[in-house]
């Protein structure tokens, strides 16, 4: 077997195609034609998943492949902070645009990857590439794929500037809403505009969660109330986040939050109130001896790339392959704190190593099972 490379220009150009096609979540339909198209024109064997009614994953394979290793990534983003301005530009070595870090720069590493082992007859049998919808919403796209596949492991390309990431935050969802009363807007009181007493109970809970853990980060992702015109708003709803370093029993740390919600919300004068969990899940650490995690040690070595460990504190689909029982480790271009910003951006220089790492890794699981 000749050791292959990858085509940097070849990669640049998929990279900044795909960065200049807006797909947010529940709008992929354009780029998964775009790349259903690329893909098919390699050879590769491309398989069209079903999510719902008009979405879908695009799978990608050597032909009559058993995959157990899965390569993961996700086409959709956030919605643009400017819908004017959100294509590809370079500048200095850096390319911006929406969803260069999170996660198109890995995506398009992955693509040439897998693209260069096929052309090098090294693609392995038993791997698999799953570019996926919807996973900056609610992760239908991989829950999609899991429902039709099971993987012993998994190489995700979320933005971890190439440091590998054997542990992974848990996270939980939070929903808050309470009840006051409607009335004038001159009879207004403190005690029963909802506005009011939830901004006194966000403020409360920022000030038990620091204290609980520094290192949890709570994020209050969205405040709204009802629409009452020249009236007491009558409700009032907050949307939070929450990231957990591994370890932390999330269910219990939420069992013992909503107990202190409901205290302090008991003691005020609010008409009614709801809290909601949508979603719960653990962080994870994975044994740094599993021989996966070894392989990827071996491919930084050869390619004289320093070996450091991290953490990844985001939620990610990720959290949804460990509970179906794979090990997945985090590995891919760019930066969280770039991701989700008006600039976000990621050194080219990145997706070319993140491609030549992923590439390699193929190389090595090739030559595993000849």
């Amino acid at each position: 077997m000749i050791a292959r490379t990858i085509r940097t220009e070849r990669l640049h150009a998929l990279f900044s195609d795909m960065v200049d096609i807006y797909s947010p979540s529940g709008k992929e339909d354009e780029i998964v034609r775009y790349l259903a198209e690329y893909l098919k024109g390699t050879g590769l064997a491309v398989v069209l998943r079903a999510v719902d009614e008009t979405r879908y994953n695009l799978e990608i394979s050597a032909k009559r492949a058993e995959p157990k290793i899965l390569f993961l990534g996700h086409i959709d983003t956030v919605p643009a902070y400017d819908i004017e301005q959100y294509e590809f530009s370079e500048h200095q070595g850096n390319c911006h645009g929406l969803g260069t870090a999170d996660m198109k720069g890995g995506c398009a590493a992955m693509i040439e990857a897998f693209v260069s082992a096929w052309e090098g007859d090294c693609l392995p049998s038993d791997c698999m590439l799953s570019l996926v919808v919807g996973e900056e919403e609610n992760g239908d796209g991989t829950q999609a794929l899991l429902e039709a596949w099971r993987f012993s492991h998994a190489i995700v390309a979320e933005p971890t500037n190439m440091q590998p990431c054997t542990s992974h935050f848990g996270y939980m969802e939070l929903v808050l809403t309470l009840l006051g009363y409607r009335r004038h807007a001159a009879l207004s009181e403190k005690e029963t505009n909802a506005i009011r007493t939830m901004l006194q109970l966000l403020l409360q809970l920022e000030e038990h969660v620091e204290h609980s853990s520094h290192e949890i980060a709570l994020n209050i992702r969205d405040l709204h109330s009802s629409e009452s015109g020249f009236a007491v708003p009558d409700s009032c709803s907050a949307s939070l986040d929450l990231h957990m370093p591994a370890g932390v029993d999330v269910a219990r740390y939420a069992q013992d939050l909503e107990a202190f919600l409901r205290a302090f919300i008991e003691t005020s004068s609010v008409n009614g109130f709801r809290i909601e969990l949508p979603f719960i899940t653990d962080g994870y650490v994975i044994d740094t001896s599993d021989p996966f995690v070894e392989m990827i040690k071996s491919v930084y070595h050869d390619l004289s790339l320093p070996w450091e460990l991290e953490s990844f504190r985001s939620h990610s689909d990720a959290n949804l392959l460990r509970d179906a029982g794979c090990t997945p480790i985090i590995l891919g271009p760019g930066s969280l704190s770039a991701a989700h910003t008006k600039d976000e951006y990621v050194p080219f220089g990145q997706v070319v190593q993140a491609s030549e790492v992923y590439l390699n890794l193929l190389q090595v699981l090739h030559g595993r099972s000849t």
